[in-house]
């Protein structure tokens, strides 16, 4: 079998869901399939654990759009006769008017459900392309069941046999870290010794950051230890307000916002927390749950869209359009040290079901189912 498989969000979205889902996806198909072979579409740096005997790179521009995927990427599968040719980033390039087997992975469907969280142009591009995917891609793969209801809630005459689930995984990297070395590092590198909650997610409304903070400031003076709250990521426009927001209400000292960090830190902050908090309106896998539960640390998250899937009994659901039940999670679980330590091993547990070589088994007994009924 011969595979194409668009990898240009390895470097084009480095450090992204989409990047992680695509670097790891590939990854691990490579390694496990010696003996298929695979055509990568590749643009930016090369690296060395993607040239292997069983891999081509095919390099082509960095931006999505024009000749190379109206033309010079199809041809080029044509030429090399792949069996199936694989878009991880939801359809974005897809290959209109030619005859290729084309399988899509769509993450979610948030354009449709909550437009207004979404930039302008990626929008305008998913909202006119999607139909036109769904009546054009031989197979849809997506991140959980959740998605896959949504897809067939706004494309219900896309047969639901050829929509596959693949679950998506915490990197090996999320592991748990001794917590007086996490406790040193936040000391000298964020000048703050209390226990802390963490977010990690970005500031798009969805998230529904604004909440956390509300709801931590008004239970914080009720905590038997003082606690901080740890928000990373990149202040852009939304996370300026925030930022804002915390400074107008008094907080400044009790909230702090990293600013942008590298990956390899993340593990650290999971596991120095007393508790990871992920109140999001809405995901469609909802991976950094999963990345605070493979670094053994208690989890509180929304009850809605895919998120059980993912953490079931493992952590505390709340409804994350009810503050209430968000401040009362929050009490609940850093004023009592046994609830913490339990949530904590079996959310540990839970995490050890998920890998990126069992996502890469399920998506190549996709390809093979959509090649065998095509």
């Amino acid at each position: 079998m011969k595979l194409g498989i668009d990898s240009r969000s390895v470097n084009l979205h480095a450090g992204s869901g989409i990047g992680t889902y695509t670097k790891n996806l590939v990854l691990n198909l490579i390694e496990n399939n010696i003996e298929t072979y695979f055509e990568l579409v590749w643009t930016g740096n090369e690296f060395k654990e993607f040239n292997r005997s069983n891999t081509e790179l095919i390099h082509t521009s960095g931006r999505y759009g024009g000749f190379y995927e109206n033309n010079y990427i199809p041809t080029i599968m044509e030429e090399k006769k792949v069996d199936l040719y694989h878009i991880p980033q939801n359809g974005i390039g897809f290959p209109f008017n030619w005859d290729l087997n084309v399988v899509v992975t769509i993450h979610d469907l948030i354009p449709y459900i909550m437009p207004e969280t979404v930039g302008i142009g990626y929008l305008n591009r998913f909202l006119k392309e999607m139909p036109a995917i769904m009546d054009s891609a031989k197979g849809i793969i997506t991140v959980s069941e959740y998605s896959k209801k949504d897809i067939l809630r706004f494309f219900p005459r896309f047969p639901a046999d050829r929509i596959f689930v693949t679950p998506l995984a915490a990197n090996t990297n999320f592991k748990p870290i001794s917590k007086d070395y996490c406790r040193s590092y936040i000391k000298n590198n964020f000048k703050f010794d209390n226990p802390y909650i963490l977010y990690i997610g970005g500031f798009s409304s969805r998230k529904n950051v604004r909440d956390l903070i509300l709801s931590f400031a008004a239970i914080e003076k009720d905590l038997k230890i003082p606690h901080k709250l740890l928000i990373t990521g990149s202040l852009d426009y939304e996370g300026q307000s925030l930022k804002e927001l915390v400074l107008s209400m008094g907080i400044g000292n009790k909230v702090i916002f990293t600013g942008y960090l590298e990956d390899n830190i993340l593990p650290i902050l999971y596991s120095g927390s007393e508790a990871f908090v992920y109140p999001s309106l809405y995901e469609g896998f909802g991976l950094p749950p999963l990345e605070a539960m493979s670094c053994r640390t208690p989890v509180i998250t929304s009850n809605s869209t895919s998120i059980p899937e993912v953490t079931t009994n493992a952590a505390i659901l709340i409804d994350p359009f009810n503050t209430d039940q968000l401040k009362d999670a929050l009490l609940k679980v850093l004023n009592n040290s046994s609830i913490k330590d339990e949530l904590a091993e079996i959310g540990y547990k839970k995490s050890l079901e998920f890998s990126w070589r069992l996502t890469a088994e399920k998506t190549l007994s996709a390809y093979k189912s959509i090649l065998d009924n095509k």
